[in-house]
């Protein structure tokens, strides 16, 4: 890999891994005491969530969201509060202002359902039939020819529903730390890789290609989880069709301004989806009834929210700590990731209680755009930090003053240990900052990485950006992008064991004698 760095970027400057790391145990000790007698962590989840929750990036939920932690931390005396502006549109903000979905005949229920981000709204309350658009091969297009103006349309098959012999919720055991610890390195996914259309992309490009000519009058497609019953929803953003040989490069998302006209959609329940296939297929008329009102924002650029407390006498270096604080918008985006966010923020309130500024500046990054790829911290990092062409990283002047960066972004669950993205030379650090944390369960190092999440945008360039592991609880199985993604899915003490195990790792990389180590 060929790598340009500044003169200034001397690993030597670096603590070498096997040298002796200290631990301020009183600086530890204090923070614990404050985090676990005097934690703020749910009143500042339940600002973000019951209160300007949801917060899909550039929505007025996400801006009153930011104003309330910009504010918050200005109050707790942090300095350099402010929004950190993209250099780059992000797209046009969206909101639901009304919704409703009734099924009136062949009997009337109401139907569990939630439209996607992004999706254009209806005029007024329409009632209109049903169609299931069953479709398997060319052939079957015809019958549907003709007969779609006006009518509410099944796009997608459905979706089987299983009983749920598995709990959804867990934490991990002692035989999966251990597979963790015995593993080896995994590669992050760093994009979307296009690969040669399939057959069921070209019946579904058809699809909404029929839709659109025909004139129907919305689009409802199944809840696509087999994992997720009892009502559940997972949405994210509505579909702009593209034929399926075109380049992911080619295609506009339905956020951006110049995204061509697309109809209405919204995501149904599984079990009431298959409750009005089965209607139909058994030849029983289903009639619908809708209301959906949406609004659109002007096209903006993104913005993050950046705070510190800064440093002594190595004020320049940084350590840096963060969270996504946007979300999917059908939940109060609780668990993904106002968790995150307020654990985040928590210990930089606890860190300022200490009443001692670091030796370092310590740095929070609350970002946006994450759900939409990584947007808010990968452009930051950009421009602060350096980028990367290819194998070869260019780094900007920042980059020799960066130390590490610590995230968080898997639900509610409490921290059990580190991934270390492949960096052994971080191992014997955290195994040294782990100790006061192993009778409370957390102690374990894998060299894994955890997948995507905004840590990514710093270890992408060569950075130390570390997530940390924690137990999944519900994550995977009910929260991760559903309506079902609120308040009371949160662990009031896995989030203050989370906040304090932050705080300390922050305050014992900021005092540090030299930078965290970096990957060979």
């Amino acid at each position: 890999m060929k790598i340009l760095l500044y003169p200034v970027l001397i690993l030597a400057l670096i603590l070498p891994a096997s040298a002796q790391e200290k631990i301020d145990t009183l600086a530890v000790s204090r923070i614990k005491k404050e985090g676990l007698e005097n934690s703020q962590v749910m009143s500042i989840l339940g600002m973000l969530t019951d209160v300007h929750g949801p917060r899909l990036t550039n929505s007025p939920g996400y801006k009153r969201a930011a104003d309330y932690t910009k504010k918050t931390m200005e109050a707790w005396g942090l300095q350099n509060v402010h929004f950190d502006v993209w250099d780059e549109d992000f797209g046009r903000g969206w909101q639901l202002k009304k919704f409703s979905l009734h099924a009136t005949a062949p009997v009337y229920f109401p139907v569990i359902a939630y439209p996607k981000a992004w999706t254009p709204g209806i005029k007024g309350n329409v009632q209109a039939d049903v169609v299931y658009l069953d479709i398997k091969s060319e052939s079957d297009f015809e019958k549907y020819k003709g007969k779609l103006k006006g009518k509410i349309v099944l796009f997608s098959l459905p979706t089987p529903v299983r009983p749920g012999f598995e709990p959804d919720a867990r934490r991990l055991e002692d035989k999966d730390l251990l597979q963790l610890a015995n593993s080896g390195a995994t590669e992050a996914f760093t994009g979307r890789r296009f690969t040669a259309p399939t057959e069921p992309q070209r019946l579904a490009w058809m699809k909404w290609d029929l839709c659109q000519k025909e004139g129907v009058i919305a689009v409802l497609e199944a809840s696509p989880s087999s994992r997720l019953e009892d009502g559940t929803v997972t949405v994210a953003a509505a579909t702009v069709p593209y034929p399926a040989e075109t380049s992911f490069a080619d295609r506009l998302s339905s956020r951006h301004p110049n995204a061509p006209k697309i109809l209405p959609q919204v995501v149904v329940s599984a079990e009431h989806y298959n409750r009005m296939v089965r209607q139909i297929q058994s030849g029983v008329p289903v009639k619908m009834e809708l209301t959906l009102e949406t609004e659109f924002t002007p096209n903006e650029k993104g913005f993050n929210v950046i705070a510190e407390i800064p440093g002594t006498d190595l004020k320049d270096e940084v350590v840096m700590i963060g969270a996504h604080l946007d979300s999917w918008h059908s939940g109060t985006g609780t668990t993904d990731n106002a968790a995150g966010s307020a654990v985040m923020m928590e210990a930089m309130r606890i860190i300022k209680s200490l009443g001692v500024n670091p030796r370092r500046t310590i740095r929070i990054g609350l970002w946006g755009g994450e759900e939409q790829g990584l947007l808010g911290s990968r452009n930051y990092v950009k421009r602060v930090y350096g980028v990367r062409d290819g194998e070869t990283i260019t780094y900007k002047p920042g980059a020799e003053k960066f130390s590490v960066y610590f995230n968080m972004d898997n639900g509610t669950g409490k921290y059990r240990g580190v991934y270390m993205q492949g960096n052994e030379n971080a191992r014997n650090v955290f195994r040294e900052w782990l100790k006061p944390f192993e009778k409370l369960g957390a102690a374990t190092l894998t060299p894994r990485n955890t997948g995507g999440t905004d840590h990514l945008s710093f270890d992408g360039i060569g950075l130390p950006g570390f997530q940390f592991i924690q137990d999944p609880i519900e994550y995977s199985t009910r929260t991760h992008h559903t309506s079902m993604d609120l308040y009371d899915k949160a662990i009031e003490d896995d989030l203050k064991h989370n906040a304090v195990m932050t705080a300390a790792f922050a305050w014992l990389a900021a005092n540090r004698d030299a930078l965290f180590p970096r990957k060979d």
